[in-house]
């Protein structure tokens, strides 16, 4: 079989691609008319979203944040991709594979608009940013500030440089309710010295749900000559945005969550003239310093995810990022709406629209985040994240486009409930 007929049984090219999302079409054709914010509020249409997913009926998950399962088309192709890879064996390794990471490459940075070859898939937000993280050429004394909220594994890289090459890391402390973009901007102005290299920043924070005015950020840090990382973990797929918006240095963000790609996809994006100053983790042929390919070469992997992601990037695009955005904003602003202000009950995410998306964060006075969450599990069968941080002690609360407003109902309830 020569290669144009092998690639043509794949079944992963053309039309094969498209297979399963009929009803989605359907549904979505019965409303182009109506704005997303008009489309957020419309029960019946997000219903037959939900008629997408295969929800587990034992509680009410509300914590999507660590993972968003496969909606049931994304998840049958990926069985397919799985067999067909496993069919062909090291053909497809030595052959389509290369290809394929390409033609992924190519539609994730698409999403952004940026250059493909500013983009590399690897398996989260963690490995994306510890790659930079860990591959910036740090001199002893050169310091780097970021934020006691940021996420844990990425403090962690930050605290193992400070111990291998003698940084210095400058830590600030997000206020959950800023009174200004300003203030926020001013905030990490306040930790730079002419000592600071890198600033990290959430896009997203992921234990609030508070969006940071990032572009501002980065224009300040640019102007004193300090590069910027952003963690999107939480934001891609999640909110609108694209690369030039942000014009950050770095940015890396986990697939598997807000666009429901197979676990163990994320995606590494840097700025093309600063690619040739990351060393990669593990060395790679030589493919030349300004190829983004050096930097995420991991030896053999589960390459039928990489298909995958082309399947979840059509089910979100056929569902459409701006309805996506604009409902679940919706969700968050329902539930936290009913809350906020209520004795005894604390909210960590700011009410302002252009400050957050859809996740939120709540607390009740005087009761522990763990055993807050363990009741909401036990005794009112609600999932949800506890999160004792700096500042934020409280649940987190995710949905997801498959979320009820019967089921936040439920939640409201409960936390009305429990802190009586």
């Amino acid at each position: 079989m020569d290669k144009r007929a092998f690639i043509k049984n794949l079944g992963v090219m053309g039309a094969g691609l498209s297979a399963g999302f009929t009803s989605l079409r359907e549904a979505v054709a019965a409303v182009e008319h109506v704005s997303p914010a008009d489309l957020a509020t419309d029960e019946d249409f997000w219903l037959k979203v939900r008629g997408d997913y295969e929800i587990k009926p034992d509680y009410i998950n509300l914590e999507n944040g660590y993972y968003c399962f496969l909606p049931k088309q994304t998840l049958e192709h990926l069985i397919d991709h799985m067999r067909m890879v496993n069919r062909e064996g090291s053909y497809y390794m030595r052959t389509l594979q290369f290809e394929n990471k390409n033609r992924v490459a190519n539609a994730v940075a698409e999403i952004v608009g940026c250059s493909s070859g500013e983009v590399a898939i690897t398996r989260n937000t963690t490995e994306s940013l510890d790659l930079i993280i860990g591959g910036l050429d740090w001199q002893p004394g050169d310091e780097a500030v970021m934020a006691e909220q940021d996420y844990g594994a990425m403090l962690n890289h930050f605290k193992l440089v400070e111990r291998r090459y003698g940084t210095v890391n400058r830590l600030v402390s997000v206020p959950n309710h800023p009174g200004s973009d300003e203030e926020l901007v001013e905030l990490y102005a306040s930790a730079i010295t002419d000592k600071t290299r890198l600033l990290m920043i959430c896009h997203m924070i992921n234990i609030t749900g508070q969006v940071l005015p990032v572009r501002k950020i980065v224009d300040m840090a640019h102007a004193r000559g300090v590069e910027v990382m952003v963690d999107g973990a939480h934001a891609y797929c999640h909110v609108p945005f694209t690369m030039s918006d942000l014009n950050c240095d770095y940015y890396g963000t986990s697939l598997h969550k807000w666009l429901s790609a197979p676990l163990g996809s994320g995606m590494l994006y840097v700025k093309k003239e600063k690619i040739d100053r990351v060393w990669p983790l593990l060395a790679e042929r030589d493919l030349g310093t300004s190829d983004m390919r050096r930097l995420n070469h991991i030896g053999t992997h589960p390459v039928h995810t990489d298909l995958a992601i082309l399947n979840a990037i059509e089910y979100q695009n056929t569902l459409g990022l701006e309805r996506k955005a604009a409902r679940l904003q919706h969700l968050q602003h329902y539930w936290t709406s009913q809350l906020r202000g209520l004795v005894n009950v604390i909210i960590n995410t700011p009410a302002e629209l252009h400050r957050h998306g859809g996740i939120g964060n709540v607390g009740i006075e005087g009761l522990e985040p763990a055993e807050l969450a363990e009741r909401l599990m036990n005794e009112h069968g609600i999932y949800t994240a506890a999160i004792n941080r700096p500042g934020v002690r409280g649940v987190r609360v995710t949905p997801n486009v498959y979320t009820t407003k019967g089921e936040l109902n439920a939640l409201v309830s409960a936390i009305k409930t429990i802190s009586a």
